[in-house]
């Protein structure tokens, strides 16, 4: 059987909690990493009806998207909802594990599922990560070279867009004269000046995945002290980012395209500003809160933007001078636009874990309902 370690690290490897943004708190929440699973519930959000039905399948891990201790706890007494069902896990001997932003932002993730929900094609980010991008540099010895090019990328360097193991070299010369105290992979310590032909390879390294990498250019390389460059690099990440925008197999008015969401979302009742008759085509998502990309979407020439959590003046934002929308917001509710995580969460582990028994919560995890006047 796997470990929580082994289901985390798969997690991981698809959206890395260094990609989570700094306010967020993901990964193991509760429970110790070296328990075997056999059976894994995923939730939207950890609860107790979520957690007795871990306990009656004999679970013993629940992935949720949203983490229940999102900030540290000053205390684990019980005495509040948070504590108190952290320590009904523990109790338990059920780990909780979180993906949150982490997942919002990888590739695949939580609004790509949103938009395949939704019907859209030619799905891309919204609003791909910047300022999290590395160019590491370094020098290798010819004999060396595909054993260190490969390591790094076996560590996560040289990923761009659908492309794994991007790399590149150019030939050239080092120079190095080894101290008294050296163990020096060419030459001797304390002798002469040295030269070796070398071959300085290039990739690009998430900032998230730096340390590995870092630690398996250390074990790759021959040399006793490795040199290497590292340099940001100006320019969005590929792999990694908030939000998709895609388009509509064909133009639908938006009266029709608020019908389509609210059937696909299972949603009781939309919230949305927008021209009823207005042709909707090119339309952008974000599951969960994602009004602060209202402007995103609206550059990015989306006709629609479905998300959650839109306060009443961000709704002012869509409006021309004339007051005339000029893209539609659809807010359906932020469970409505995540609670599709449960399924999505639930297909990667299994296509990762034939032997691990993995299903959605049967349970509607939000603590909110709609109620509607006779």
């Amino acid at each position: 059987m796997p470990t929580v370690a082994d289901i985390a690290r798969h997690l991981e490897a698809w959206a890395p909690t260094g990609s989570a943004q700094d306010y967020d708190n993901v990964g193991l929440q509760v429970g110790r990493a070296d328990r075997e699973v056999s059976t894994v519930v995923t939730a939207l959000d950890a609860t107790p009806a979520v957690l007795q039905e871990a306990v009656a399948a004999d679970a013993q891990l629940v992935v949720t998207h949203h983490p229940l201790l999102f900030r540290p706890p000053s205390a684990l007494t019980g005495d509040d909802y948070v504590s108190s069902l952290a320590l009904s896990f523990a109790e338990a001997g059920v780990a909780l594990y979180s993906a949150h932003t982490n997942l919002d932002a990888a590739p695949g993730g939580v609004s790509f599922a949103l938009a395949e929900r939704l019907g859209l094609q030619a799905v891309q980010f919204l609003n791909p990560m910047d300022q999290s991008l590395l160019k590491l540099v370094t020098f290798v010895p010819e004999e060396a070279f595909d054993t260190v090019r490969a390591a790094l990328a076996d560590a996560g360097a040289g990923r761009i867009g659908a492309y794994e193991a991007c790399a590149f070299s150019t030939d050239g010369t080092g120079f190095f004269r080894p101290g008294e105290a050296a163990s020096p992979h060419v030459g001797t310590a304390g002798g002469d000046l040295e030269s070796v032909d070398e071959r300085t390879l290039e990739v690009e390294v998430a900032r998230w995945d730096l340390s590995a990498v870092l630690s398996a250019l250390d074990d790759a390389h021959p040399y006793e002290e490795v040199a290497y460059d590292l340099y940001p690099v100006e320019q969005e990440h590929t792999r990694a980012g908030l939000g998709t925008i895609g388009t509509l197999e064909a133009p639908e008015p938006l009266s029709d395209f608020l019908t389509r969401v609210a059937d696909r979302l299972e949603a009781g009742s939309l919230r949305y500003a927008g021209d009823a008759d207005a042709a909707v085509e090119r339309v952008a998502v974000c599951g969960g809160a994602g009004s602060d990309l209202i402007g995103t979407a609206r550059s990015q020439g989306a006709d629609a933007y479905v998300t959650a959590d839109v306060t009443y003046h961000e709704f002012f934002d869509v409006l021309a001078t004339d007051g005339i929308p000029q893209m539609a917001v659809v807010d359906p509710g932020h469970y409505e636009t995540e609670a599709l995580t449960e399924d999505l969460l639930a297909s990667f582990l299994q296509e990762r874990f034939s032997g691990v028994d993995v299903h959605p919560t049967s349970h509607r995890t939000s603590p909110m309902k709609h109620f509607s006047p006779r």
